[in-house]
């Protein structure tokens, strides 16, 4: 039975949680894509830069500083019939120690018939007994186009830490013309640090990524396939069901982030976030 004491404690933890929800679509209006309706709540926020020729770019942005165990986040963005966008984030996100229950993220892609997404945030760096399980839900329209990435970083090596212990939880599910086309849940908890050590799971790597290509096929892995010589880390790529995917590892998140922006310059004619290059 909980004490009084364990009560209390628990619902100053719960009542001390950040969230954070970000929420709107985007039309082609005139040959241009243009915002509608945009909900923001909590500690997430999204901006806008600058205006674009044709597309459109976001930003967003945590002002909780990171996460931590308990918090929650949602995303929903919407690309209308013909729209290109392209989301980023302002820096790289911070999972810091969960003493309670394991951070919640959760990101809602929609794409309708001739729009083009691009998904491209910086790192995900995970602290020493960080906890978080993320979802990630992608629907497209059977001519929509995705442009994808996500890397997650254990610890950080710049600074002599490492991540030991902890959980991360992560669900990705792809749908292209309502059909179910790709679905995935990896999980890596308890001692972290040993798995990440063994030659069938990461080799000693601390920074994993992938990116998802929609459309994709042989010619696009083929293209791909001619940097491998240039690549830091490991780099795998496949293509079936309509799409392409490459995997990476490596030993630190320069030569990851590095291999990612190859692979996603010959996947894509659209430029990288700016912010990426910084």
């Amino acid at each position: 039975m909980q004490t009084d004491s364990a009560r209390a404690s628990s619902a100053t933890f719960a009542a001390n949680r950040a969230r954070g929800a970000v929420r709107f679509g985007v039309q082609l209006k005139d040959g241009v894509t243009r915002r509608g309706d945009l909900h923001e709540s909590g500690s997430l926020r999204v901006r806008f830069p600058s205006p674009e020729a044709e597309g459109l770019s976001g930003v967003f942005v945590n002002t909780a500083g990171g996460i931590a165990g308990g918090d929650r986040f949602d995303i929903d963005i919407a690309a209308g019939e013909g729209a290109r966008l392209t989301l980023t984030t302002a820096a790289a996100e911070k999972v810091y120690r969960a003493p309670g229950g394991a951070a919640q993220l959760s990101i809602a892609l929609k794409a309708e018939s001739g729009a083009h997404l691009a998904w491209l945030p910086q790192e995900t760096i995970l602290f020493d007994r960080a906890r978080i399980v993320r979802r990630i839900e992608i629907d497209l329209a059977e001519d929509a186009s995705l442009l994808l990435c996500e890397i997650v970083v254990f610890g950080r090596a710049a600074m002599g830490e490492k991540m030991l212990h902890g959980e991360f939880v992560d669900h990705w599910r792809l749908r292209c013309g309502g059909r179910l086309v790709f679905a995935e849940t990896v999980r890596l908890d308890g001692d972290i640090g040993e798995k990440l050590a063994r030659p069938a799971v990461a080799n000693g790597g601390v920074a994993i990524g992938t990116a998802l290509i929609v459309p994709g096929d042989e010619a696009l892995v083929e293209r791909i396939r001619e940097a491998s010589e240039s690549f830091g880390g490991e780099v795998g790529i496949s293509a079936w069901n309509g799409f392409a995917m490459a995997r990476f590892c490596a030993q630190d998140a320069a030569r990851l982030r590095a291999d990612m922006m190859a692979v996603l310059g010959r996947a894509s004619g659209v430029a990288l976030p700016r912010l990426w290059l910084n």
